[in-house]
């Protein structure tokens, strides 16, 4: 754990996050997730106090606890191009409304997971 991390920028051409890579980085707000990202690994970004996140066009697979337990997160945009999105990804997130598109997997995962959601504009 990293106390002191409040922020990243994680760099062009990175594909993946790998497991538990920020895992309980408390005081991490914010992180910047490059175009060109297709996965996200189980426990991530759990245990983190970011607020929101932006998720890229072609991110295809959200690890299981990916963003668990983010208690201020409270925004995440979920392109349609997600195709997997594992168990209790958004688990403990109470404050969380996430953004997604009409018939997408990621609606679908929501419904079936009792999640708050709103549509893409």
């Amino acid at each position: 754990m990293n106390a002191a991390l409040t922020r990243i920028i994680i760099p062009d051409g990175v594909t993946s996050i790998g497991d538990e890579a920020f895992h309980s980085c408390k005081n991490l707000k914010e992180a910047v997730i490059p175009d060109g990202l297709t996965a996200i690994g189980k426990y991530a970004f759990a245990y983190t106090g970011l607020e929101t996140v932006a998720l890229p066009d072609g991110l295809t697979d959200i690890g299981a606890s990916a963003f668990a337990a983010c208690g201020r997160l409270s925004s995440v945009t979920i392109p349609d191009s997600v195709t997997n999105i594992g168990r209790s990804a958004f688990e403990w997130d109470t404050n969380l409304v996430l953004t997604v598109g009409r018939n997408s997997y990621a609606e679908t995962y929501c419904k079936e997971n009792g999640l708050k959601y709103a549509y893409a504009k």
